[in-house]
């Protein structure tokens, strides 16, 4: 038989855990942030390989995926707005990760190694940002605490 499954408050109250949890929130948002600006100093290459995996209107989907990185990554950092962007980022992550690391697809060993790599990071990105939204409705320490809900 298996045990039960309980529900436990959450619990940011032991010691460094709000600290801890920004410095998470720093390493990850940061990141996706720097990614986001990234779309917008390499915008022709990015298009390009946007137009290669067959998006529509490829640099609109550039600088709309740049700006979802870079709004969300702060977002994540500041704690402001914190379901929007943990919801944004998830979304974008596990869409991206099946439009344009499709390693599946991909007969080159070397080039199949590479998507699945990006692949995979985008999952494990979805995830974190999927706990982050779990938490988003819940007073973050060390956020400038604005929010929708």
């Amino acid at each position: 038989m298996l045990a039960e499954i309980t529900t436990l408050p959450l619990q940011i109250d032991t010691p460094f855990a709000g600290e801890l949890f920004l410095l998470g929130r720093i390493l990850f948002g940061a990141t996706l942030a720097f990614m986001g600006l990234n779309h917008f100093m390499d915008l022709d290459a990015m298009a390009g390989y946007a137009k290669f995996k067959g998006l529509p209107l490829p640099r609109v989907s550039v600088i709309g995926s740049g700006l979802v990185l870079l709004l969300g990554g702060l977002g994540v950092v500041l704690g402001a707005f914190p379901v929007v962007a943990g919801g944004a980022l998830a979304v974008f992550l596990l869409v991206s990760a099946v439009t344009m690391h499709d390693f599946w697809s991909v007969d080159d060993p070397e080039e199949k190694q590479n998507e699945m790599t990006g692949f995979l990071k985008n999952v494990y990105g979805a995830g974190a940002a999927l706990a982050l939204l779990a938490v988003g409705g819940t007073a973050w320490p060390y956020a400038v605490g604005l929010g929708l809900f």
